[in-house]
């Protein structure tokens, strides 16, 4: 299997927000989504970045119009999951899997471009959220408008997949390909149900981390930010906990990747991918 992270949008922001005791200057954030080559199931997204439905459309709620002047995404159309697709010679419908780590807006926004992909997520978290009002949903950064209306009905959970030891400290994950090479590893605080992605075949195994934070540095260097910050995390005592076991995990030789931390990593594209024959290391 070949994986890479492409980047969806920029956001820009105050590294004090993101960064304890971070400077009041401007920094650009990444958003970043995966795709996996798998050898028999094909492409995989691993969530789906931000997209128009999140900046454009008169039809979108008064919530979703607020959120999206709040984070002003400047989206890149030429790193779109349709663009890198179509530049790897597939369309949206040859996706059959989408796994989603979480439900806020930069990680479905382009769920719907997808007819004919299942979803690899926690059910329980799906069916909490469908149970609440939307000003409760929108008080954890959650737009279910922006999922498919057949969301449910595709669902895979991921919790009924094989539940295996992991090494580096990261205790058990799901293995949810079924052959080793993709494990879900429970990564609580930032948001309800929130996992992160171990891939252990790499050269160097790989923990994708999502959103544990925004810096690699705010966990290298012990610098989680503060108030109003942690307003957002979901729980952030468990968070506090997720970022020491990835400060263990490099610790022992891993590689972490973020979500949203601007720095550039081996596996993004187009390093990682420099042509559509050759994405990279085989994982």
């Amino acid at each position: 299997m070949k994986v890479t992270f492409a980047n969806s949008a920029h956001i820009t922001t105050k590294e004090r927000l993101v960064l304890g005791h971070g400077r009041w200057r401007n920094i650009s954030l990444k958003v970043r989504y995966g795709l996996c080559l798998h050898p028999q199931i094909g492409p995989i997204l691993i969530d789906a970045g931000y997209g128009p439905s999140v900046t454009k459309g008169a039809e979108r709620s008064l919530g979703l119009k607020l959120y999206s002047s709040l984070f002003f995404p400047d989206l890149i159309p030429e790193q779109a999951p349709d663009a890198i697709l179509s530049r790897l010679g597939y369309r949206c419908d040859d996706v059959k899997l989408v796994i989603v780590s979480h439900f806020h807006a930069d990680h479905i926004a382009t769920l719907n471009q997808f007819p004919k992909a299942q979803f690899l997520t926690r059910r329980t978290v799906f069916d909490a959220l469908a149970r609440r009002t939307y000003l409760q949903n929108l008080r954890h950064g959650v737009f279910p408008e922006l999922l498919p209306e057949t969301f449910s009905d595709r669902l895979i959970d991921m919790e009924q997949s094989p539940l295996e030891p992991l090494p580096h400290g990261l205790g058990e994950g799901w293995d949810l390909l079924g052959d080793g090479s993709l494990h879900a590893i429970d990564l609580p605080g930032h948001a309800e149900g929130h996992f992160g992605l171990y891939f252990s075949t790499l050269d160097t195994p790989l923990l994708y981390a999502v959103d544990c934070q925004w810096l690699m540095r705010a966990i290298t260097e012990n610098r989680a930010p503060a108030f109003p910050a942690n307003l957002i995390a979901n729980d952030p005592q468990a968070l506090s906990h997720s970022m020491v076991k990835l400060a263990n995990f490099q610790a022992k030789g891993g590689d972490i990747l973020l979500c949203h931390d601007p720095i550039d990593s081996p596996c993004d594209w187009p390093n990682f991918a420099q042509d559509s024959d050759d994405m990279g290391g085989e994982a």
